[in-house]
């Protein structure tokens, strides 16, 4: 695929512009380091360092739809983002956090999205929390995020063997998925070791995700994908939402047509304030604004990732 450049220094600008403005301290220090010259990192660290627990985990907002200061599994695959971005993804840090990820993980192996420690807190009403204080059931939707970059980067800890094993088992077990569940599995197939058989089970993957239409093809017709049960109106996800950098296993599931048509769309999504809207459902204007700066940073590196695509 030969690229069309759609990271203009306009669209660059306008961004930053939104993030100077409404950005939260994470995501202009992200920003600045991604995009801005490449500043020293230390910066990225000591915003990330604020979403800590005294646990090990991560809280305070990092997840914007996840609020409160107890740790949940479902804000580690935000900070093991930021570390990798830094360049700080390294066995010091993965130690700390796969630590707390054990205390944490069910008996399957798996880590739930959220914890009983959630229940006082605000959260959207479609994140369920459990009923009793008995650790939940293990959910790919979240292990397979935080496996991914761990196993990209190299990293050994006893933790991740299970937590691995686990994503093996329920990538080979998917039937019904849907775009997120399906979008983090692909993250653990991107990184698996086994690269014959990850290539297999994306292949696989891929072959559900376009028969349960779960994939917008073409923007203009959003009457041929289907919205997963409780997804919000317009809550779709195009070929880059699953293969957001051409060398994922998900660019062979899409034509370059395809491919084309949605990075057209995300790029012509900007909005007049230089950043980019968010699909899921607006549950609290509070964290709809803290989220904006998430996906802005997400819509201007999937464009970059593509942009550097050549024939």
């Amino acid at each position: 695929m030969t690229s069309t450049a759609r990271l203009s220094g306009a669209v660059l600008d306008a961004a930053g512009r939104f993030l100077w403005t409404s950005g939260r301290v994470l995501e202009q220090r992200r920003f600045a380091h991604l995009f801005d010259g490449g500043t020293d990192p230390a910066g990225v660290l000591a915003a990330l360092d604020a979403h800590r627990t005294d646990d090990g985990g991560y809280a305070f907002g990092l997840e914007p739809d996840v609020r409160g200061p107890a740790g949940q599994p479902i804000a580690v695959p935000t900070a093991l983002e930021v570390l990798e971005e830094a360049g700080r993804l390294d066995a010091a840090a993965a130690r700390r956090i796969c630590d707390w990820l054990a205390g944490v993980t069910a008996p399957d192996g798996g880590v739930p999205v959220v914890l009983p420690s959630l229940r006082p807190y605000p959260r959207p009403p479609w994140l369920p929390v459990p009923e009793d204080d008995a650790k939940p059931a293990g959910e790919l939707l979240v292990t397979a995020q935080i496996v991914g970059p761990l196993l990209r980067n190299g990293i050994d800890h006893p933790w991740l063997a299970g937590a691995a094993a686990f994503c093996r088992t329920a990538v080979e077990n998917l039937d019904r998925t849907h775009p997120y569940e399906a979008g983090a599995a692909l993250r653990f197939l991107d990184a698996a070791p086994d690269t014959a058989w990850a290539r297999r089970a994306a292949d696989r993957l891929g072959g559900l995700v376009r028969e349960q239409r779960i994939v917008l093809l073409d923007p203009d017709r959003p009457e041929e994908a289907a919205l997963s049960p409780g997804y919000a109106p317009g809550e779709y996800h195009l070929p880059h939402d699953y293969a957001r950098r051409p060398d994922s296993l998900a660019r062979a599931w899409f034509t370059d047509a395809e491919l084309g048509r949605g990075l057209d769309h995300l790029a012509a999504q900007q909005q007049p304030d230089g950043g980019w809207p968010i699909h899921w459902a607006r549950w609290s204007a509070t964290t709809e604004s803290e989220a904006r700066p998430g996906v802005t940073l997400a819509a201007l590196l999937t464009l970059r990732a593509h942009d550097r695509t050549t024939g």
